[in-house]
């Protein structure tokens, strides 16, 4: 609980509504700059190859950015209390947009998978920033009527840039997919210049530079671990244990340095605050249900219903327009109520019932029903994602908002590796096995529990109707498996979000801080 003298000793900043929804729009746009870049690329990546060449290093490409991401969110976060918030997402910004320049202007592989690890870095300040810059610049109880928007735009981002990529690969060169953000990073900047004017606390601090090794190599060995087991290498393998071995080691340096630094990255004293421990723990299972859903689903609509990816995105909208009304409207109520409990449990158990709703999917399967069952997975997700970090925020005093902002969207992102590493094991191995058992029932020359490439959707509808038929009960059955792990994991969520005490929402926020010079 804060105190009294904690209260009294802070003078939050004042902003007007106006003035509130023209940072919102910076900070929307800069959101939208790192999102919509990821999910561009992945549609040109089949170009990208043809180009460059190096088909054995595709998987760093994606991997490369979520790897630098995660690992450097926690990081941002700290540095924008010792720099500054408006600076650090500047600096941010502008590493974010010199490295997609530079992976459009790339050679070969070796130079874009760099220029993608630069890319991460600066995703990993433009997700966790906007968070904290909003924390700074609205009281709690107002928060949530803004931070509804934010979530919205992880929804938009992911319809909209599929269908973006696929008009730049066939119209334009691929290379603008890369450059095509920078007018929105630009953009983003100018509007954060002119109107967020934050009061900066100098500090006499240093950084932790051992905490941010520790946790930075720690997080990237168990990043590349998820990202690249069963692909680059075998699970039962010796990078397999060698990386989980060293992430263990180095989490637990992390640990110990955390404990004796003078100002850590993630302190200690947060984890013994049940709040930030409980909504972590919640990112994570909704992190990992969120993106093993929405990575896998459109395989089942492009490989089993036979759509074109532009098709299969915009099969997405349902789940984006769910999304995007849930959370806004959720947002509003709890500005205007103060209560917020409920929704990260009810949007939990509707993700359980979203990701059971897919796992009943058969190849025969109307779109209209799966437009449904993506509307629920919207809802959940729109009830649940932003109420998770407002709750983090609202559980601790100013002085720990960069660091708790930062800690729950490390532990979102984390889950979304785990979450898709998980399910591409599953889908994997379950599809080899319904492939091998309806080979075998058929009597077809598909035996001995080894399944060949596939190859893509278009190739695969191409095989004679016997075979094409197996292949498509066969990945509908591995798919149903892939959503129906969801279930508990997403169950597990609501549960954690149950156990949270709901503390009212503050009017203002505390914590003892000096007298604020401006920057």
């Amino acid at each position: 609980m804060l105190t009294e003298q904690q209260a009294q000793a802070e003078a939050a900043p004042r902003f007007t509504h106006r003035q509130v929804l023209e940072i919102l729009a910076g900070l929307m746009l800069a959101m939208l700059t790192s999102m919509i870049s990821t999910s561009v690329v992945g549609t040109a990546l089949p170009t990208i190859v043809g180009t460059l060449g190096g088909q054995d290093q595709l998987a760093w490409v994606a991997s490369a950015t979520l790897l630098t991401m995660t690992a450097s969110t926690p990081i941002w976060g700290k540095l924008s209390d010792l720099y500054g918030r408006k600076l650090m997402f500047q600096v941010s910004l502008v590493l974010f947009a010199v490295a997609s320049v530079a992976a459009g202007f790339a050679q070969d592989m070796g130079q874009l998978i760099a220029a993608r690890a630069v890319q991460g870095i600066g995703a990993g300040g433009l997700a966790a920033l906007p968070q904290i810059i909003l924390g700074d610049v609205v009281e709690p109880r107002e928060r949530g009527r803004y931070s509804g928007y934010m979530g919205a735009v992880f929804g938009v981002s992911t319809v909209t840039g599929p269908l973006l990529g696929g008009f730049i690969v066939d119209n334009m060169s691929w290379r603008w997919t890369f450059w095509i953000c920078v007018p929105l990073a630009v953009v983003a900047f100018a509007v954060i210049q002119k109107v967020l004017r934050l009061p900066f606390v100098r500090r006499d601090a240093r950084v932790d530079w051992w905490g941010a090794t520790f946790i930075t190599g720690g997080t990237t060995a168990l990043m590349l671990l998820l990202s690249l087991g069963g692909k680059e290498f075998d699970w039962n393998s010796p990078w397999t244990y060698g990386l989980g071995a060293a992430s263990l080691a180095m989490l637990g340096l992390s640990v110990l340095a955390e404990r004796r630094a003078a100002d850590p990255i993630l302190p200690p004293h947060l984890f013994r605050n049940r709040t930030f421990v409980l909504t972590s723990l919640a990112s994570l299972l909704v992190g990992a249900a969120m993106f093993g859903a929405l990575m896998f689903l459109p395989q089942y609509l492009q490989i089993v219903k036979g759509m074109s990816p532009t098709g299969s995105g915009l099969m997405t909208l349902p789940l984006v327009m769910a999304l995007l009304v849930s959370s806004i409207m959720i947002g509003r109520f709890v500005s205007r109520t103060g209560r917020w409990k409920v929704f990260p449990v009810a949007g939990m158990l509707l993700v359980a019932l979203g990701l059971f709703l897919l796992s009943r999917l058969h190849v025969d399967s109307s779109l209209l029903v799966v437009a449904l069952d993506n509307a629920v997975l919207g809802v959940g997700l729109g009830a649940s994602m932003q109420i998770l970090i407002l709750a983090a925020q609202n559980a601790v005093g100013r002085t720990d908002l960069a660091s708790v902002t930062s800690g729950v969207t490390f532990f979102r992102s984390l889950g979304g590796a785990v979450g898709v590493a998980a399910f591409g094991a599953i889908l994997s191995n379950r599809l080899t096995t319904e492939l091998v058992s309806l080979a075998r029932a058929a009597k077809l020359p598909l035996t001995g529990g080894s399944v060949p490439s596939l190859g893509s959707p278009e190739a695969i509808h191409r095989l004679p109707a016997p075979v094409l038929e197996i292949i498509l009960e066969a990945f509908t059955r591995a798919m149903s498996a892939v959503f129906l792990v969801g279930v508990p994991i997403a169950v597990l969520g609501a549960v954690a979000a149950l156990l949270l005490k709901e503390i009212p929402l503050r009017s203002a926020q505390a914590a003892a801080a000096p007298a604020p010079v401006s920057k």
